[in-house]
């Protein structure tokens, strides 16, 4: 199972397990959250352009990551963000958006495997996922949940990113495979 592969993963960067963790299945489009006793599953899209850890790729990174900030606590739902800020605008079903909006919560991840999803590989190309603006964050593209839609993140519908979010602490393992 993907969370047995991101604990030998750990293990093999010198990294103790913690009592949190995500697993993103990019093949089923899935997130798993593992807390001590309890599993929560939700349904996501990732990078409609596959899994690639390049910069401008716009594909989704994998390996193991971590959530290196959170942004947007007591933000209201469909709130629209750019650049990790409110904007002020509250995104409603059913008004028609040309493309995805990054609404609710965002956590902000970052690569923990050196040439794989953090700094450059060893062709000298940039794969550092969070100098890319990778995130795991809501979507006014719901109805798409399930299938590859997004530039390289992870997107949730609100209710489950806004769930996700509190659920969650800073520094929690991500692996996406």
């Amino acid at each position: 199972m993907l969370k047995g592969e991101l604990l030998e993963r750990l293990k093999a960067l010198g990294i103790p397990a913690s009592k949190h963790c995500l697993v993103v299945s990019i093949d089923q489009q899935k997130l798993w959250y593992f807390a001590e006793n309890a599993v929560h599953a939700y349904k996501v899209s990732t990078a409609r352009a596959g899994r690639g850890c390049i910069k401008d790729s716009l594909q989704t990174p994998l390996g193991v990551l971590r959530v290196a900030e959170k942004h947007g606590s007591g933000a209201l739902p469909g709130m629209v963000f750019k650049a990790r800020q409110p904007t002020g605008e509250v995104w409603q079903r059913g008004k028609p958006q040309p493309d995805n909006l990054i609404t609710s919560r965002i956590l902000w991840l970052e690569g923990m495997e050196s040439g794989v999803n953090a700094g450059e590989d060893d062709q000298g190309r940039v794969v550092d996922t969070k100098s890319r603006f990778i995130y795991i964050h809501g979507t006014n593209q719901e109805e798409k949940l399930g299938q590859p839609n997004s530039h390289g993140c992870v997107l949730l519908s609100d209710a489950d990113v806004i769930e996700l979010y509190e659920r969650v602490p800073l520094g929690t393992f991500v692996y996406i495979a």
